[in-house]
Order: structure tokens, then C-alpha cells, then sequence
């Protein structure tokens, strides 16, 4: 008997779909509503946009839920695997990240974008590359046969990692691209949008595991979050892209010069991790999910980081963007070639 085809849910399917619509819808909203705009613009508390934290908070909480630091202390039962992911997302993504956005943002677009500008587009890129996936890659490692078990290992250390890693590797990576790093506002960010939401999230997670026991927080609770995360997302895009409205209409031909970078480094990642893993003869069960980490983003937290140190409207900003409308159709291309290499 065949087994069942796995398919993706049909709103995470056309995520990219709904990504261009609310594209479409923010520009649009920019354009009619003009300088309106700034009102939104100018509610920050310690240079952090109100509404766009309350809405990135609401992406970044229901995936914080899943997470169960309890699978780390299974880790040294089959280490080899999720050492190759650290390796892959740590010491490798975010250098290759930030090379191939000096190539192409500071020498080979030099004739379409202004040098000053040039170190914020890189800076957005490094932002991404420096913020490994924790959501998506669920589902990438479900419609890959991944061990789900050993994949929630991996975002759960990949989560611990973020907390004491990323400041100092986005300030390492932006201090080489000669943008002034306000550590502050950085270190504020990384508080806001991942030591709070990780922290609700796990006692969330403890005392309603405890009163009404692990299958139900899974089967009932958990689903109820998955549109939350989404809706907030494509809120957060419309909001972003009315503020990048007059940018993106002065300069139409933006979006795909940020998406070549975007896509190739996703590619070369996802090749680097897949035959990396078969050399260390990890199952296909582990390699597929440690490929997918590697090559696909915490966008969220990009995004966030992106807005926090630059503004709505920055270069930065948009290209965290960006590297959401490329990740979905980029990463099911990714899904297919995984399940035909299956071994």
C-alpha cells in the first residue's frame, strides 16, 4: 500500500501568494494615505515601533509554545546531527550571508544602488542570515519525512543559541560592513522578541501541560495559535510596505535585485548542509530537517531587529521583508528535491 502523499496546509501552501496581495495592499495604502502614514510611524517607546511589536510579538509567541527545552537532554544520544546543524547555522549561514550581500549589494549593484544605502541593504541580509528558523521548519521536516522528535531538538538549541549569539554575531557582521551598531536598541530587540515571547511561551506550555496534559495541548490548544502567527505576519507586511511604498515605486526593480541574493544563498546553504550530512552518513531523517534549518529563516526576528535598529522605512527593513516573499516557493522547491534524493 502507498503511503499518503503529505501536503502542506493550503494557507501555509499560498503563503507567498498572500505575502504579494498584502505587497500590493500596502503600497497602495501608503500611496493614498501620504504623510498620514508618519502617525503610525512615530509610536516607539526606546526607538521600537508600538504597533509593529505588538503585531511581531504575536507572530513570534505561538512559535515559542512548541518549543520544549526538555528534548535538549536527549541530545547526546545522537549528537553528530545536531552538531552538523550548529556548525551549518552558526559558523557558516551568517558569514556566506554577509559575503554574498557585500557581492552583490556594494560591488555588483554599485550602478543601481547609492553606497550609503548599500550598507543597510547588506545589514538586512546579515539580519536573516544571522536568525535561523524556528517555525517553518515543522512543516518543511513534516513534508520531508524528518524525525519531528530530533527536529524539535534541534529549534529548541537553536532557540538557546539565539540568546547569547546573535547579538554579538549581528554586531561582529555589522561592524565589517562599517554600520554603526547601537548594542542598546540591539540587545533591547533580542529581549523583546525572543527572551519574553520564550519565556511565556514556555510557562504556557508547563502549567497548561500540567492541568490538561500534553495531547490536548497539542491537538486543541496549539492549532488555535497558527493562524494567529500568520495573520499578524501579513498585517506586519502591509503596515511595512506602506511605509516602503514610495521607495518600491521609485525604484520598481528593488525587490528582485534583494530576492537573487536571497534565493542563491538559500540554495547554497541547503546544498552545503544536504551533502554535508551524507558525508556524515546522518539518516535522511535528520539531514532533511538540518538542511531546511540552515536554509530557510527566522524572518520574524529579522524583521524585527531590521525596524528596531533602522526604521520602518529603511533598506534593512525591507529586505528582511523580501526574504519573506522568496522563503515559501524557494523552500518547497527545497522539499521536492529532498523527498527525490530520499535514501
Amino acid at each position: 500500500m502507498s503511503k499518503t502523499q503529505k501536503k502542506i496546509a493550503f494557507f501555509e501552501k499560498y503563503l507567498t501568494l498572500w505575502v504579494g496581495i498584502c505587497i500590493g495592499a500596502g503600497i497602495l495604502l501608503g500611496h493614498l494615505a501620504g504623510d498620514s502614514m508618519s502617525f503610525l510611524a512615530n509610536m516607539e517607546i526606546y526607538n521600537v515601533n508600538i504597533p509593529i511589536a505588538i503585531l511581531i510579538w504575536l507572530m513570534i509567541y505561538p512559535m515559542m509554545l512548541q518549543i520544549d527545552f526538555g528534548s535538549v537532554k536527549n541530545v547526546g544520544k545522537a549528537p553528530k546531527g545536531l552538531i552538523w546543524t550548529v556548525i551549518i547555522n552558526w559558523l557558516i549561514k551568517p558569514f556566506t550571508m554577509a559575503f554574498f550581500a557585500w557581492i552583490f549589494f556594494d560591488q555588483l549593484y554599485s550602478a543601481y544602488i547609492e553606497p550609503e544605502l548599500a550598507g543597510e541593504y547588506i545589514a538586512g541580509a546579515i539580519l536573516l542570515g544571522v536568525a535561523p528558523c524556528t517555525a517553518m521548519v515543522f512543516v518543511w521536516s513534516y513534508l520531508t519525512d524528518g524525525d519531528p522528535n530530533y527536529t524539535l531538538v534541534q529549534v529548541s538549541v537553536n532557540d538557546l543559541i539565539i540568546l547569547v549569539a546573535f547579538v554579538p554575531l549581528v554586531g561582529l557582521l555589522l561592524g565589517i560592513t562599517n554600520v554603526t551598531v547601537p548594542y542598546d536598541t540591539l540587545v533591547a530587540s533580542v529581549v523583546i522578541f525572543v527572551v519574553i515571547p520564550l519565556v511565556a511561551g514556555l510557562i504556557t506550555n508547563k502549567s497548561l501541560v500540567a492541568k490538561y496534559g500534553d495531547v490536548w495541548f497539542k491537538r486543541e490548544f496549539l492549532p488555535k495559535f497558527k493562524p494567529v502567527s500568520i495573520i499578524a505576519l501579513l498585517f506586519t507586511l502591509v503596515l511595512l510596505f506602506a511605509f516602503q511604498g514610495p521607495n518600491i515605486l521609485n525604484n520598481p526593480m528593488i525587490i528582485l535585485l534583494i530576492a537573487i541574493p536571497l534565493i542563491i544563498q538559500t540554495y547554497f546553504i541547503f546544498f552545503l548542509a544536504w551533502f554535508g550530512g551524507r558525508k556524515l552518513n546522518l539518516k535522511h531523517s535528520v539531514c532533511a530537517p538540518a538542511s531546511m534549518i540552515g536554509a530557510s529563516n527566522f524572518f520574524e526576528l529579522a524583521v524585527a531587529v531590521a525596524i528596531a535598529l533602522f526604521g520602518l522605512e529603511s533598506p534593512a527593513a525591507l529586505v528582511t521583508v523580501v526574504g519573506v516573499l522568496v522563503e515559501v516557493p524557494v523552500m518547497l522547491s527545497l522539499v521536492t528535491l529532498a523527498n527525490k534524493w530520499k535514501y
